[in-house]
């Protein structure tokens, strides 16, 4: 059993995977193994989460999931627990459960462990063995109104909270907690009101949607067990839908172990165009561009060059005076790493073009991808530029949901409602590296598995946090780092600067101007 955390990048897999594992596991193994580990599983990282609690409530739900749960209240009764089980099923039913999960409530029933068709008043944890991989929270089932109840209360109580395999009513591949009436999520009932007090054990493979969109939150702290299975023990080895990117797997620009006899120009050169300052428009986004072109500058880049689109910008930063700026016209396109877009306006559709068939390596970022999504050329353009650089990802798009959604022709719901599909979906058809923001930031590109970011906060949820990455890719990128490696180092760093933040400023928040300035080399 090992705490998952943002050091190492485990693999993550889909429902459909972990089901193919869980069959060849149970083809080799006796009957009933899987449920009686995991219930063994359960019940001792409880006592390792709340090693005082006396009074433990295991809320059990119709599914196999409830079975991990009559397995682990019955080693928590036989270690002395006070233990009550409340189930969705009536007491006397003997038919509403799957034969493993109806074989571990008659164990549970024989060794004495409690049972209650209401929770208890009182208690010191509480297990939350509702709904597993393999159901929804549906309003049209009989006990939904009954599981609602009993995660509210979970919710409302300061007692810590463990959740089997996945948080009940969160969907295991895409971290998407469903509206169960015309007004409430789920998410209502499985966001806790004290993150701190809520854990979840996977059990057999690591899912998806426990790191991004609400999976984060729902699921507080993961643990993982595998349930003595090896994974490469198999017949046939199950694939991955992606990896949590840790440590481990984000590539950092190496400056600080770089010869001796290196020049600025050793680190590469970035070139940010955007910064709408003419004085026929309505605004003026300059400070989006020096965001981008701070965080470049910080994150180790050799130069720095600001093209600000308009006769009206500043031609120098005072606070950042290394920035050198130039016209557009004037950029060395071929050999520097052009971040394109941040706060462009429409006078990005001036430039956009030349970047798109210029650029040697390109990261396109608001208001450049709107443009592109706004005009067929563009698009072709873009994806034109995998083939004229012989089949080689040059290109980082960087967009939030909505400015995905506009690009993929659908809405932000939508792509929402399956990030990393989308994220995939969009690498492939415009053959680019695709960085789709947000909690549990996915980066994909064309042939390769997905990256969820393991890093980040909501302190990140201000203005200019996106310059400040798509800087930070394109100085990646000048460093000789490839687009996806790129992108993967500067999304983990990106993050783990606003944890830093978190952890030794607590309750303060965090400006984009602080977090381009708070980059450090490795």
């Amino acid at each position: 059993m090992q705490r998952i955390s943002s050091s190492f990048s485990p693999p993550l897999y889909s429902v459909a995977a972990t089901r193919r594992i869980e069959r060849q596991a149970a083809a080799r193994l006796p009957p009933h193994t899987l449920m009686q580990r995991a219930g063994l599983a359960i019940a001792r990282l409880a006592l390792a989460l709340a090693p005082h609690a006396q009074r433990i409530w295991v809320a059990c739900g119709p599914g196999n999931n409830g079975g991990d749960g009559f397995e682990a209240a019955l080693h928590l009764h036989q270690w002395g627990k006070t233990v009550l089980v409340t189930w969705t099923g009536l007491p006397t039913d003997k038919t509403g459960l799957p034969p493993d999960a109806h074989a571990s409530r008659e164990r549970a029933l024989a060794a004495g462990v409690p049972m209650a068709t209401e929770p208890p008043q009182d208690f010191d944890l509480c297990i939350d063995a509702l709904l597993g991989i393999g159901a929804t929270l549906d309003p049209k089932r009989a006990s939904t109104a009954l599981m609602q109840q009993w995660l509210e209360l979970m919710q409302a109580s300061p007692a810590p909270r463990l959740a089997v395999d996945v948080p009940s009513g969160l969907a295991a591949d895409t971290g998407v907690t469903p509206s169960v009436n015309a007004t409430t999520s789920i998410a209502h009932y499985a966001l806790p009101k004290m993150a701190a007090g809520t854990f979840t054990l996977s059990l057999l493979t690591l899912k998806a949607g426990l790191f991004t969109a609400n999976g984060r939150d729902s699921a507080g702290k993961v643990w993982f067990d595998d349930l003595g299975i090896n994974l490469e023990a198999g017949t046939t080895i199950v694939q991955p839908c992606a990896w949590l990117l840790g440590a481990d797997r984000a590539t950092q620009p190496l400056r600080i172990k770089a010869p001796h006899a290196s020049h600025k120009g050793s680190f590469g050169d970035v070139a940010v165009v955007g910064g709408q300052s003419t004085a026929s428009s309505a605004t003026h986004m300059t400070g989006a561009a020096l965001l981008a072109a701070r965080a470049a500058l910080h994150a180790g880049a050799g130069r720095v060059f600001v093209a600000l689109l308009g006769s009206d910008g500043p031609t120098v930063d005072l606070e950042q005076p290394e920035l050198m700026f130039r016209t557009p016209e004037a950029l060395d396109l071929k050999h520097q790493a052009v971040v394109c877009g941040c706060g462009g306006g429409e006078a990005v559709k001036t430039v956009i073009a030349k970047v798109l068939s210029t650029a040697t390596r390109a990261v396109l970022d608001a208001d450049a991808l709107n443009a592109i999504a706004m005009d067929t050329q563009l698009q072709t353009l873009l994806k034109a530029r995998h083939h004229r650089h012989h089949g080689t990802c040059s290109t980082v798009l960087t967009p939030h949901p909505l400015e995905a959604a506009r690009l993929a022709g659908t809405t932000a719901a939508e792509v929402q409602a399956d990030r990393l599909t989308a994220a995939r979906q969009l690498a492939e058809r415009f053959q680019c590296v695709v960085v789709l923001k947000g909690s549990g930031t996915v980066i994909a590109a064309p042939g390769q598995q997905p990256c969820i970011n393991a890093t980040g906060n909501a302190l990140l949820a201000t203005a200019g946090t996106g310059d400040v990455l798509a800087g930070m890719i394109g100085a990646y990128m000048a460093s000789g780092l490839s687009a996806f490696e790129a992108a993967c180092g500067a999304v983990f760093a990106h993050g783990g600067m606003a944890d830093k933040w978190a952890l030794e400023r607590p309750g303060q928040t965090l400006t984009a101007s602080a977090l381009a300035g708070s980059q450090r080399c490795p």
